[in-house]
């Protein structure tokens, strides 16, 4: 969440960053507001706290003096006040509580630099790369023969079957039958090998406690695209970001550690509520799906190669699958909630025709850390709170999709890029059953 002294010394400020993202100052003057009224309401049980405190001292002093008859009615006003308290503090206590929500649904200052804009079309391409570029090639037309999409090559190589898993679980929910299978565990082990070198691997639960989700900031803002276990109050995770930002929750970490960078592969699980009938065919969007994950905590300082270093992880494995990818720098309008700045990485896919994100990578200052609570001491000095950092690298269904699209061959095989060769457990060429 925001910091609240920021708001208390310079809500223009606050105000103007906001306005950036579409915020109404309305919604920030009345976060303010709240603050005062939250705070007036604090010093005023302070206030009749220490009144009976005195009281409580008056009253032992009286009866020690024998002056009984003034003991009682110092007594008397003493219970009166305590009453006084109590409603005090819990009118206190609910403005605080009412506090606390409103700056949970705030959203994240932009980075100054974060392009401005109102949604996805004023997003700024800032780089794109295709095979042989460097040698001078133009960028790639599709054959003919790798324009049909991921889900009639999935069928017919029998490496996809949407309906066998929609007859399990749903629609959107994908099932990978055979070589289609062992791709998606071939991804997996190739991106983790690329990371271990500097990311400790973590294999955290997906089914997380309320706390763990608002530690990121994907409660309370965005239950409605979150699944919800309601008896045992535990959520499915949207994303390896959700247990790995609340790994050190309530922490104060050592200067020297810093950065700590952590990788995960899990499933991740959203309603992708609102999507009925848009981008639902095959595995553009999808239910549940798995992505390796990276993250990190580091010190403000550290910010810039914090972030370099999560984007160039997530574009080296495009460069190596050998895919036509761009990277966009999202405007202010289009940033998630938490974010201050976002770089998304899209493949084209040349069965569909179209850029799709398999990655999203961001800067969150100490947003997230406030919230999960996670800080460092300077050279000893007073905790600090860390900044966090994360991106897919990578997610795995449009990968898997923009792979069977640019890899089928004239004779409707698919062609799989020799990086996979020490993970796949057979010929990178998958053909169709029985060949």
């Amino acid at each position: 969440m925001i910091d609240i002294r920021l708001l208390r010394d310079d809500p223009e400020a606050v105000t103007t960053a906001l306005a950036r993202r579409g915020v109404e100052p309305a919604e920030v003057a009345r976060v303010v507001a709240l603050d005062a009224e939250s705070r007036r309401a604090t010093a005023a049980v302070e206030t009749v706290r220490a009144r009976v405190k005195a009281l409580s001292r008056e009253v032992g002093e009286a009866r020690r003096d024998g002056r009984i008859d003034q003991a009682e009615e110092l007594a008397a006003e003493s219970r009166r006040l305590g009453d006084d308290e109590r409603a005090a503090a819990r009118t206190a206590e609910s403005l605080a509580g009412e506090l606390r929500t409103a700056l949970l649904y705030l959203p994240n200052l932009p980075a100054e630099n974060a392009p401005d804009g109102t949604g996805a079309q004023d997003n700024v391409e800032v780089g794109r790369w295709w095979p042989g570029q460097a040698e001078g090639a133009e960028e790639p037309v599709p054959a003919e023969h790798q324009r049909v999409p991921h889900w009639e090559i999935g069928e017919q190589l029998g490496i996809l079957a949407m309906e066998w898993g929609a007859k399990l679980s749903g629609s959107m929910f994908p099932l990978y039958r055979g070589a289609g299978a062992r791709l998606v565990r071939a991804l997996t082990a190739f991106a983790l090998d690329r990371h271990a070198d500097a990311y400790e691997e973590i294999r955290p639960p997906t089914l997380v406690l309320t706390e763990t989700m608002q530690s990121t900031g994907h409660l309370p803002k965005f239950a409605d695209e979150a699944y919800h276990i309601e008896r045992d109050d535990l959520w499915a995770i949207p994303t390896a970001e959700v247990p790995l930002t609340s790994l050190r929750r309530g922490e104060i970490l050592d200067e020297a550690d810093l950065p700590l960078r952590f990788t995960a592969v899990t499933p991740c699980y959203r309603r992708e509520a609102g999507a009925a009938g848009r981008d639902t065919r095959g595995l553009l969007r999808v239910h549940e799906f798995e992505k390796v994950e990276l993250f990190c905590y580091a010190r403000p300082d550290q910010a810039r190669a914090a972030f370099t270093d999560i984007v160039d992880r997530a574009q080296g494995l495009l460069k190596d699958l050998g895919l036509t990818y761009r990277v966009l720098d999202l405007c202010t309008g289009d940033l998630g909630s938490s974010s201050a700045r976002t770089f998304d990485l899209e493949v084209y896919a040349t069965g569909v025709d179209r850029w799709l994100e398999v990655s999203s990578i961001s800067w969150f200052t100490d947003y997230q850390a406030r919230r999960a609570n996670v800080r460092y001491r300077p050279d000893g000095g007073t905790p600090a709170f860390v900044h966090t950092f994360n991106g897919s690298a990578l997610a795995w269904p449009r990968i898997w999709a923009a792979l069977v699209e640019q890899g089928r061959q004239p004779d409707g095989s698919v062609r799989l890029p020799d990086c996979l060769a020490p993970y796949f457990q057979g010929p990178l060429v998958i053909g169709p059953p029985g060949r």
